[in-house]
């Protein structure tokens, strides 16, 4: 699907397909994520700041050996269908004019309430027979707002019903009030962690990356907002803990597409986002994945990352806003 031609240690092109050529660099500044004309989060947001030269948590090591050091990473997306849904979180872009629809949360005391412009035919993650998760995810591109709900069902009458929902400006560094969960156990935005397709043929992915583990322990810390376990245990890592690939990890015998993702891992690292199957990376559905690219992550185990302690560049506490 590519090829890779080595230009010196700092730059290498990635051919996707004919007539298109991207060269890297690791000397250039990279773009803040974007969807259509909308930032995806301010440049500043602590979801596009580098953290390859933060220091380590003091944890890190208790972390990972909870984990596991030999447990695998999974790319939790991918093309095609699994049990007959799409594999990853979709989302779906509309107009600044698509009709709102009421939205009717379970815990409504945590949600932003509606209306929410979510069309009828929203993609549900995992299709609309899923017994999971059931995100599902809205981009107003004119307004720059994103949508996001969790246990979602659409009504007859052209309502959904949902567990929980929220509502974020992209333009703004904004949390959740404190304690509140999202469509998310932590509390965050689940679309500003997704590894997308699109990133890939860019050459570059300039965003921390959602993951999930089964243990967790019943704290958060920032940017996180919400945990979701009921374990104490001080070797479990809490809600919104950040995590990188070690600088030493040698990348170069990945796939392309692959090595996009991992230099991610090394420069913007992986956000622990919800409780889930141990180190399942998110990212979008897209018929342009090769799975079988994809299965080299299983590769890179949770020994080769190491636990990052962001709290320095934090701003105000409220914010999502990253100095320092």
């Amino acid at each position: 699907m590519y090829s890779h031609h080595v230009i010196s240690k700092d730059h290498y092109i990635l051919a996707a397909g004919v007539g298109c050529i991207i060269l890297l660099s690791s000397n250039v500044l990279k773009a803040a994520p974007q969807i259509g004309a909308c930032p995806v989060f301010p440049d500043n947001n602590i979801w596009n700041t580098r953290i390859d030269s933060f220091p380590l948590d003091p944890r890190s090591d208790v972390y990972i050996e909870a984990i596991g050091p030999d447990v695998g990473l999974h790319a939790d997306f991918g093309s095609g269908l699994y049990l007959g849904g799409p594999i990853g979180i979709p989302y779906v872009e509309v107009p600044g004019d698509q009709e709102p629809v009421d939205v009717h949360f379970f815990y409504f005391q945590e949600s932003d309430p509606g209306p929410y412009p979510i069309p009828p035919d929203a993609p549900i993650e995992g299709g609309e027979h899923s017994r999971g998760d059931r995100h599902v995810l809205v981009i107003d591109t004119d307004n720059c707002m994103l949508y996001e709900t969790f246990a979602s069902y659409p009504l007859r009458n052209g309502s959904w019903l949902a567990g929980s929902g929220a509502v974020f400006d992209l333009n703004a560094n904004d949390l959740r009030p404190d304690g509140w969960t999202s469509a998310d156990a932590a509390g965050l935005p689940i679309f500003p962690g997704l590894v997308r397709y699109d990133e890939i043929l860019s050459g570059t992915i300039a965003h921390a990356i959602r993951f999930t583990l089964v243990n967790t322990r019943n704290e958060h810390v920032w940017p996180a907002r919400h945990d979701a376990s009921s374990s104490s245990s001080m070797e479990y890592p809490p809600m919104g803990q950040r995590f990188r690939l070690r600088s030493d990890f040698d990348i170069s015998s990945f796939s392309p597409e692959v090595q996009v993702i991992l230099t991610a891992f090394k420069e913007y690292g992986v956000i622990l986002a919800d409780n889930g199957s141990d180190w399942f990376i998110s990212g979008a559905p897209d018929e342009r994945w090769n799975n079988d690219t994809l299965k080299e992550l299983e590769r890179v185990t949770c020994g080769d990352f190491e636990a990052v302690d962001v709290s320095s560049s934090m701003v105000d506490p409220d914010s999502g806003e990253a100095g320092g």
